[in-house]
């Protein structure tokens, strides 16, 4: 039986593995403990300048698989996942926010702004902890919040 642990799934995984992925050259961009039909997933999303390849997820997965078991962070079975964030990436967190100022993103929102429109491209030129900001093509400002977004995402076209 699992040991019963203290904090977020999440949160416990990041301090674990964070350490780990940095000796190893390369950045935690993010993790997520997620449920998909019956099956629970534990993503890790690694990154590195150059480029993130099958090697740096395989070495990854190694290095991360003992202390996980050791830690034993999660009660049901889970499937571990360890990638790349892709080049349209998922903006989630301040750090991403900060380094892709003035980067081009897609965005999705929940519901319909006043116009019906959910989908935006534009460049990202300022946020808060609850909004961001984007120029879109039009010339036009808008403000998001950032609660009301399905998602965040680099505009890999426009890179």
């Amino acid at each position: 039986m699992a040991k019963k642990k203290q904090g977020n799934t999440v949160e416990l995984v990041t301090e674990l593995v964070k350490p780990i992925v940095e000796n190893m050259g390369l950045t935690l961009w993010d993790v997520r403990f997620v449920k998909e039909g019956a099956n629970w997933y534990l993503r890790i999303f690694i990154d590195k300048d150059s480029g993130v390849t099958i090697e740096d997820c395989e070495a990854v997965t190694r290095a991360i698989d003992k202390p996980l078991d050791d830690l034993d962070p999660i009660e049901q079975n889970y499937c571990l996942e360890v990638s790349s964030p892709g080049i349209e990436r998922e903006l989630t967190k301040d750090e991403h926010f900060d380094a892709f100022l003035s980067a081009p993103v897609m965005v999705k929102t929940i519901r319909p702004d006043e116009n019906g429109d959910r989908e935006f491209k534009g460049t990202l030129i300022a946020h808060t902890k609850d909004d961001i900001t984007l120029a879109l093509e039009s010339g036009e400002q808008k403000v998001i919040n950032k609660k009301d977004t399905v998602y965040i995402k680099l505009d890999d076209f426009n890179i």
